[in-house]
């Protein structure tokens, strides 16, 4: 594991830097010329070809100061190899055996902290996720792995009311079968502890979108485009049948198109204001919304009528009418009536108490 070096032990640290059974170590965006030099190590790495101006760029430095720095690394054996002409460069040489992973603090502290804001559970390191943060910090070298733990101990995190952590297997599964272009077999839950059932798709993305995990795929059971909630996806086996992308895909706006439909109750809904005041107002989710002369139509699917009445359209500020929908409509009108009971039940003498 590595450990603090003085500016004085770079040939101690490179031969650190350069082997051992650790799996992550760590950069430096400090001024001393050990972390300069480590810091145009990592460069090097990353972009072989650099040149010395762009060196200098890099590390904020002289381009006399980069090539000193590289001096340094040679002296301390690494094998920093130049070539001359317009393609040439610094690049590092056969032999030069380098952490798999480094860290800078800001590095180390920003991946703690989006660890922590994506999955809150994190902090039990008997969570998943969280045996895996801590063995990252406890690989760290001493001052940032304590300042990482130090974070992640005392950075209290509210836990998520609605979880949706998608099987690791099953993602690895669909991620697989999108890069072989293979055609996956899927066991599927709906929400609410619905139906299970399976089919056929041919998987074409993975998106995340606001901390929820979709599966974008052509679904072979309803011959249409669908997107699935990865985290109810319950088995996922990959076929041998081959498909084909649809060419110039992309997988975010084609995920945003079509969130609301496929669902097993129709939503068509017309507002009495202008598309661009309404549009703010809703999302993909809700369906899709255009003009329709001065007003505009909202038209959807939906599970849960009821969710979709009073979460959704009770939140638009504008009068609107159920055009379609037999549940839908029977949702408003109990909301309305709910609604309406507590306004008169309000305004009753005695009922302040």
């Amino acid at each position: 594991m590595l450990g603090r070096v003085q500016d004085d032990r770079l040939p101690e640290c490179a031969a650190e830097f350069g082997g051992g059974p650790y799996a992550v170590g760590v950069s430096s965006t400090g001024s001393s010329p050990t972390a300069r030099a480590l810091r145009a190590l990592e460069i090097l790495r990353e972009r072989p070809g650099t040149t010395s101006e762009q060196l200098a760029e890099r590390l904020g430095v002289t381009d006399r100061a980069a090539r000193r720095y590289v001096a340094i690394l040679r002296e301390a054996g690494v094998p920093v190899e130049s070539e001359r002409g317009p393609y040439g460069g610094y690049r590092l040489g056969r032999g030069a055996r380098l952490a798999p992973v480094s860290f800078t603090q800001e590095e180390a502290l920003g991946l703690v902290m989006a660890v922590l804001d994506g999955r809150p559970a994190a902090t039990d390191p008997d969570d998943l996720v969280g045996a895996a943060l801590g063995k990252v910090v406890r690989a760290l070298p001493e001052a940032i792995g304590r300042q990482a733990a130090a974070l992640r101990a005392h950075a209290a995190a509210a836990p998520d009311p609605y979880p949706a952590h998608p099987d690791p297997a099953v993602a690895s599964t669909l991620v697989e079968a999108i890069a072989a272009r293979r055609r996956v077999l899927i066991g599927y839950r709906s929400g609410g502890g619905g139906e299970e059932w399976r089919a056929e798709v041919d998987p074409w993305a993975v998106v995340v979108r606001r901390a929820r995990w979709y599966l974008l795929c052509h679904s072979h059971r309803a011959d249409a485009v669908r997107t699935y909630r990865i985290d109810r996806v319950r088995t996922a086996e990959q076929c041998g049948t081959p498909f084909t992308m649809p060419e110039g895909l992309d997988p975010v706006a084609v995920l945003e198109e079509h969130l609301g439909t496929g669902w097993a109750f129709r939503t068509l809904v017309r507002f009495d204001a202008p598309f661009e005041q309404v549009a703010p107002w809703t999302g993909p989710a809700m369906g899709r919304l255009r003009p329709d002369g001065a007003g505009c139509v909202l038209e959807g699917s939906t599970r849960n009528p009821a969710m979709y009445a009073g979460e959704w359209l009770a939140a638009v500020p504008f009068p609107f009418q159920v055009l379609e929908g037999p549940e839908l409509r029977a949702a408003v009108a109990a909301l309305a009536a709910r609604f309406t009971e507590a306004a008169a039940a309000a305004g009753e003498p005695g009922a302040q108490g």
